[in-house]
């Protein structure tokens, strides 16, 4: 088609320069010159050929004597029509090379811009699905492939993306990956390479349905390492991440329930070494020393459970078992099992009003409020008061616990309650882990509520925030619930 509409329009010239025009011979071979240029820069070089013959041909008929025939008389047009048909032939080839590498520049322009595109979507691949899976169906959209499919041999899975099926090539994938060597499937029309990691193959690569260049192809392998190799290093990290958090959390609550145990269990071996180093005691003495050894495995008890709530604040979800109970009850069993911390000062307790019957978990409040006076006992002068007030209204149960320390600096309030964070001003000078804060805040958040701080030198007050619609909420679904 494309021959014909060349000698048409070969004709076509002919009958204008030669019936209309009637132009000498020079005009009429710079005519047929143009004719084969255009044609080579439009269709290619076999088309240009060919009208070169041809018009070379109509050339020496129509205007070379004799006229009409395709003798030449004079010896000097014979010079002049090959001059012509050479170069008519070379300009068309040179025009021809001229647009191919014109077309070839405009491909490599695709090429990198496709490369660019897909090393960015690679940065922008997110946690919903498999990194690989994404990657490889990432791959097929931009390069507009029909399938491609990808075997990564650290997790020994092959993932696919595209409309066709490269299911029987999937023992060629595993040999490439494991041999390194490239092939190519010419009767499936698919290019199949290995992804190599520096000189280790890590993968191996299918595409099919588009035309992929080998350095392109290299481009793509190249970037899939570089994406699995990320991938692999914030896995590995994430892995570390939480092995280190799980660990620092198991050293942390062990050596900071250390030492709480070994207070009563002192006040416990000195009652009972008591009772057996003296038997003829009064009754009334080992009473009391048993009371005094009661008291204290009681506190040790508390301690231990205490210690598992502390763990289980650790999971995604914490359990709430709320009932009906009286906040300043549990406030006073929270003062009394710090007595031995709390020895030389005054805490008061204050209320405007009564305060009324409330649902919430007993033993994870009253661990939330032990950490929030320990807290204030921990960072405030020895012999200070602490100050407990509670108001009640319509909406909420408010605590705030007061401390005359010497206050938070502003831009450590907002990170007090992280896990494990400590201001970097008293870390070496008061011993704790970082943890009491954040299970008290975590424990208010699970109660539907909130935990605040306001601070500044010489009072620091955090309070506590229990809604009193959770008391509703609970009531109407029953005595347990999960959050």
């Amino acid at each position: 088609m494309r021959v014909l509409i060349s000698l048409a329009g070969l004709a076509g010239l002919t009958f204008a320069t030669h019936s209309i025009f009637r132009v000498n011979a020079t005009t009429a071979g710079f005519g047929y010159l143009l004719l084969v240029l255009v044609v080579a820069s439009i269709w290619g070089f076999v088309e240009a050929f060919i009208t070169s013959i041809a018009a070379t041909l109509v050339f020496n008929f129509f205007f070379f004597a004799p006229v009409g025939t395709f003798n030449i008389a004079d010896s000097h047009n014979w010079v002049a029509l090959f001059s012509f048909l050479g170069t008519s032939l070379i300009a068309s080839r040179l025009s021809t090379k001229a647009k191919m590498k014109a077309l070839d520049a405009i491909e490599r322009q695709k090429d990198i811009e496709r490369l660019y595109a897909f090393s960015r979507a690679i940065l922008l691949i997110d946690n919903s699905e498999p990194f690989a899976m994404q990657l490889i169906r990432k791959l097929a959209d931009i390069f507009q492939l029909s399938a491609a499919s990808l075997y990564d041999r650290r997790t020994g899975e092959i993932y696919r993306a595209g409309s066709s099926d490269l299911d029987p090539i999937d023992a060629q994938l595993r040999e490439t990956a494991l041999d390194s060597i490239p092939d190519s499937g010419s009767q499936t029309n698919y290019l199949l390479t290995p992804v190599r990691l520096g000189t280790e193959p890590i993968a191996s690569l299918a595409v099919q349905g588009s035309r992929v260049s080998d350095s392109v192809l290299q481009g793509i392998a190249n970037l899939v390492a570089i994406g699995l190799e990320r991938a692999r290093a914030q896995d590995l990290a994430q892995q570390i991440e939480a092995a280190r958090q799980s660990e620092q959390l198991r050293t942390t609550l062990i050596d900071a329930m250390a030492h709480e145990f070994k207070t009563p269990l002192t006040s416990i071996k000195a009652a009972t070494t008591g009772l057996l180093a003296n038997p003829q005691q009064l009754k009334e003495d080992q009473i009391e020393l048993l009371n005094i050894a009661d008291e204290d495995a009681e506190h040790l008890k508390e301690l231990i459970d205490d210690t598992v709530a502390m763990a289980r604040l650790d999971a995604t979800q914490i359990e709430i078992n709320p009932e009906i109970s009286d906040l300043l009850a549990i406030i006073n069993e929270a003062v009394h099992s710090l007595r031995t911390e709390l020895e030389g000062r005054h805490v008061g307790i204050f209320h405007d009003g009564p305060i009324g019957m409330s649902a919430f978990d007993r033993r994870l409040l009253r661990l939330a409020i032990k950490q929030l006076i320990d807290n204030a006992a921990k960072y405030s002068p020895a012999g200070t008061p602490l100050e407990i007030r509670v108001q009640q209204d319509a909406n909420a149960i408010v605590m705030d616990v007061t401390d005359h320390g010497k206050g938070i600096p502003e831009r450590e309030q907002e990170r007090i309650f992280e896990r494990f964070y400590r201001s970097p001003s008293i870390r070496q000078q008061i011993p704790g882990s970082g943890l009491g804060l954040s299970i008290a805040h975590s424990i208010l958040k699970a109660h539907h509520g909130n935990l605040t701080v306001t601070s500044q030198p010489g009072r620091t007050t955090f309070r506590l925030t229990l809604p009193m619609e959770y008391k509703r909420e609970t009531l109407e679904r029953g005595s347990n619930t999960g959050y």
